[in-house]
């Protein structure tokens, strides 16, 4: 009995422990959440409180009519989906040949794959815009596309060569032995096989391509072709800043990726108990 009273105590402040650390982290969006329902007195008032005094929706509404939110949503779906693609499919061969071949150098260009994360875009700004002015592509959701996908290259090659060298290179064996060749072994049997490690990869690239600011700024000037991100800049003026309608489109602007992530999850699941073989 005293094992099992312990027990107990121990899962009451494991969950306890897990409640504290979600709200921990979940805080931020609830004064962001509670900040989009104010108003203009309640949001500067001193001292402020937390809960509104009047809970304002309309500011959800509002923000559809001052600015033109659903162009720079999908404009930033654009990017993000397109993006993704992009980058997930020059990974893929490139990931499968770091994992299964080799060749002179093949730890050198690891390491400056690795290399590459650490260089932020805003040190090449300048080449990166007298680049795209060059090709036509400044003032230009595809070139945005372009560079989403380039930046992030070099982190889904990496995660994903590590995914298929988790592979066992038999049951491709096996494949080529069933008449399949490397392209079609590959196909069928080793990407199903790393479905978790894409899906990640994915869930990574899209999140990148979904928050992409800093490019976006240095290349859009077009208004009808502003992300979300740049978008909410509209709110912030001269004399002030609306934070009420910045924090609602905030919101708004993260319920995508949340949705995109619930997606994706269930695939994650499914493909970490696939690729069972029988014995």
């Amino acid at each position: 009995m005293p094992g099992r009273k312990k027990h107990k105590l121990g899962r009451v402040f494991l969950y306890l422990f897990a409640w504290l650390t979600s709200l921990f982290i979940l805080y931020p969006y609830i004064v962001m959440f509670l900040g989009s329902l104010k108003d203009l007195q309640t949001m500067y008032r001193i001292p402020g409180t937390l809960l509104p005094e009047v809970w304002h929706w309309e500011n959800y509404v509002n923000i559809w009519k001052d600015i033109p939110l659903l162009t720079y949503f999908k404009n930033s779906f654009i990017v993000a989906v397109f993006g993704t693609a992009l980058c997930i499919v020059c990974a893929v061969p490139g990931a499968y040949a770091l994992a299964r071949m080799n060749f002179p150098g093949k730890k050198t260009l690891m390491s400056l794959i690795v290399m590459t994360q650490m260089f932020s875009p805003v040190v090449l700004m300048v080449g990166i815009y007298r680049a795209m002015s060059n090709f036509g592509l400044a003032n230009s959701l595809v070139g945005i596309v372009l560079l989403v996908a380039a930046f992030n290259q070099a982190f889904a090659v990496w995660l994903l060569s590590g995914t298929f060298a988790t592979i066992s290179k038999e049951l491709e064996e096996a494949a080529r032995i069933d008449g399949c060749n490397k392209l079609s072994a590959m196909i069928r049997i080793i990407l199903p096989l790393a479905a978790p490690g894409i899906v990640t990869a994915m869930t990574f690239v899209f999140i990148a391509g979904w928050n992409e600011y800093t490019l976006a700024l240095i290349l859009i000037g077009d208004s009808s072709l502003k992300t979300i991100n740049l978008g909410i800049r509209a709110f912030f003026g001269y004399t002030g800043t609306e934070w009420w309608y910045v924090f609602a489109a905030s919101i708004l602007a993260t319920l995508p990726i949340l949705g995109f992530f619930r997606i994706l999850e269930r695939h994650l699941t499914g493909g970490l108990t696939a690729g069972g073989v029988k014995g």
